[in-house]
């Protein structure tokens, strides 16, 4: 029997005995009530709500000016469509970086205010005081290496991150810092799957990938690309499992037409 099978709600824990199974981790984003309890009823292990949010909830080309209070929305509104999955939420861009005081307080703010288990944060030896701080005020951390998109006017693209050697070895000493201060997880985003492979073997805790192979303990996909939501978007890392897209289009269509033609409401349809 498969270990998420076993738990009625999936911890930290889960997770660790779910890598050393070799059993794959399942995540996927979610930003409200009623996807979250869908993805939940379904069986997902883990639900992040993402900071892309920013993208696909609110429009902005980039996940740098979704706020801290419009975090916490999403997130209370997901924890409330939840009975098993681990709920994982994204600490937003300028609520954590250089200042490890502050990531805390942040960190606080979200666990006290929607119920959510755990945070995730971007970066490596940078944001170690920060991991320590909220991991020793007894708050699961997950990290976040490779592509960190809250860095997207540093590295000026959204390319495969960590093919050189020097970005390569600093990105496998980083994983080391961010288990050894304590994180549960480690996000892999957009790397070689050599390098993901390398780097998920090396570490004790399960990483999730993202467009870094399956090599990873885990794989996480945005709802809306997965579920063909968003057609603007397509990496190759991305499997389109549905066309939300073309459906609702044509059903919102045929609402209009079944209007105009009179024929919605119908006399079963109306009172």
């Amino acid at each position: 029997m498969s270990v998420n099978k076993e738990v009625k709600r999936i911890t930290t824990h889960t997770l660790q005995k779910m890598k050393q199974a070799g059993e794959k981790i399942s995540m996927i984003t979610a930003y409200d009530f009623s996807f979250a309890k869908i993805f939940d009823a379904a069986g997902i292990d883990i639900i992040l709500v993402g900071d892309s949010a920013s993208n696909v909830m609110a429009g902005h080309e980039t996940t740098l000016p979704i706020t801290l209070d419009q975090m916490i929305y999403h997130a209370s509104s997901v924890v409330r469509g939840c009975s098993r999955a681990l709920i994982i939420v994204d600490l937003p861009f300028g609520s954590y970086q250089g200042n490890s005081k502050e990531a805390l307080n942040s960190t606080i703010r979200i666990m006290k205010e929607t119920g959510a288990h755990a945070i995730k944060l971007e970066g490596g030896e940078e944001i170690i005081d920060s991991v320590k701080r909220i991991v020793s005020a007894g708050i699961p951390v997950m990290g976040h290496l490779g592509l960190t998109p809250q860095s997207i006017y540093k590295f000026g693209t959204y390319t495969v991150r960590a093919r050189e050697e020097e970005e390569a070895e600093k990105l496998k000493s980083d994983a080391m810092l961010l288990q050894e201060a304590g994180c549960f997880g480690i996000v892999l985003e957009k790397i070689p799957a050599s390098l993901a492979t390398e780097v998920s073997k090396s570490l004790a805790v399960p990483t999730i990938g993202i467009g870094a192979g399956n090599g990873c303990d885990g794989q996480v996909l945005v709802m809306h690309d997965m579920l063909g939501i968003n057609t603007e978007f397509k990496p190759r890392f991305l499997r389109t499992y549905l066309n939300l897209h073309e459906q609702i289009t044509s059903a919102v269509q045929q609402y209009i037409r079944d209007v105009k033609a009179h024929d919605f409401p119908n006399e079963k349809e109306q009172y």
